[in-house]
């Protein structure tokens, strides 16, 4: 995302006609936001900046007929239970929650509307009961698509064609990486490789673990999805750098830190797709009649330079697939 559209996002939009503002009334709506994203992360800021963006290309301008009350992630569950009761006192009219536990921390405090962005599979987390028919007060959209396991192992193996055994690594108190499991063991069969577990649950684990896959060759690594891998990134890719051990990732944050390659959903489509769900209950939807979406648009990131440094050749293939290639 572009410098402006940060500013525009996060600022204030263009005008909004008076006819529209006068079907809002006077009253200005809150909208608070318990973000999947570190306050001091650039990249985590500027997709929320597309979602506030969105808002006000739908009419929602922060400042004139909305505030918006940001709270970023926390890694300790006490602290993301802090947030959630402090944004739910403030009493806005909807809350975004970018993350399962912070989903679960307002289910307990609120029955204020909750639109959620990226959850991975919020039937089984039991956040909704049904996708076509949520009920409750959460809806929103889910990042969950179960064959992606195997579509990382793919990828990998498609340039480091000399791996011969792959770990995969998520921490196991954050679900849910078991959602990936069963397609990225279908492909490890297939492509003949030895697939384990690196559970992992501070930056100490992350290099024992990495370090371990680095003493002999053909190591490789899976980083899954979730809140703990992207908020310890930048531990995982210097390891990973330090053992040239080829990686893939699910965000493009790892990708253009440093990281080999990463495929996943668009988190700024996500955010914007929210924006569409807070627009339609902000004018009198209600999340129960709202279904939660799935996906639908995905990214792959290549960093070249990684490549070169571990001596990959990148196939010609995933150059031209990539939707990004850092030089």
């Amino acid at each position: 995302m572009r410098r402006r559209e940060f500013i525009a996002g996060l600022g204030t939009a263009a005008a909004w006609p008076l006819a529209a503002r006068a079907q809002q009334g006077d009253r200005v709506r809150r909208i608070g936001v318990l973000a999947a994203a570190d306050e001091n992360d650039p990249a985590g800021k500027l997709r929320y900046s597309a979602f506030a963006q969105t808002l006000g290309d739908l009419g929602w301008t922060d400042g004139r007929n909305v505030r918006m009350d940001f709270r970023w992630r926390s890694d300790d569950i006490n602290r993301i239970r802090a947030l959630a009761q402090e944004l739910v006192s403030l009493q806005p009219d909807i809350i975004v929650a970018g993350s399962t536990s912070a989903i679960a921390a307002l289910q307990q405090e609120t029955r204020i509307p909750i639109v959620f962005a990226g959850v991975a599979d919020p039937v089984a987390s039991g956040i909704v009961a049904r996708l076509d028919r949520p009920s409750g007060n959460v809806t929103g959209f889910a990042n969950f698509e179960a064959s992606l396991g195997g579509k990382w192992l793919e990828l990998l193996l498609e340039i480091a064609p000399g791996l011969k055994r792959v770990a995969i690594m998520f921490n196991p108190d954050t679900p849910p990486a078991s959602l990936y499991v069963p397609s990225f063991d279908t492909a490890a069969r297939s492509l003949k490789v030895v697939p384990f577990i690196a559970p992992v649950h501070s930056d100490v684990e992350i290099e024992t673990a990495i370090d371990a896959l680095g003493r002999e060759p053909g190591g490789g690594l899976v980083v899954m999805p979730d809140s703990f891998t992207q908020v310890h990134r930048a531990p995982i890719i210097l390891a990973v750098a330090r053992n040239n051990v080829p990686a893939v990732y699910w965000l493009s944050d790892f990708a253009k830190d440093g990281g080999l390659l990463s495929y996943g959903v668009d988190p700024v489509d996500t955010l914007r797709r929210v924006a569409s769900y807070v627009d339609r209950i902000l004018r009198g939807a209600k999340p129960a009649d709202l279904p939660v979406q799935l996906p639908t648009k995905f990214e792959m990131v290549l960093n070249l330079k990684t490549a070169k440094a571990l001596g990959l050749a990148v196939p010609p293939s995933v150059l031209v697939r990539a939707d990004e290639v850092i030089e």
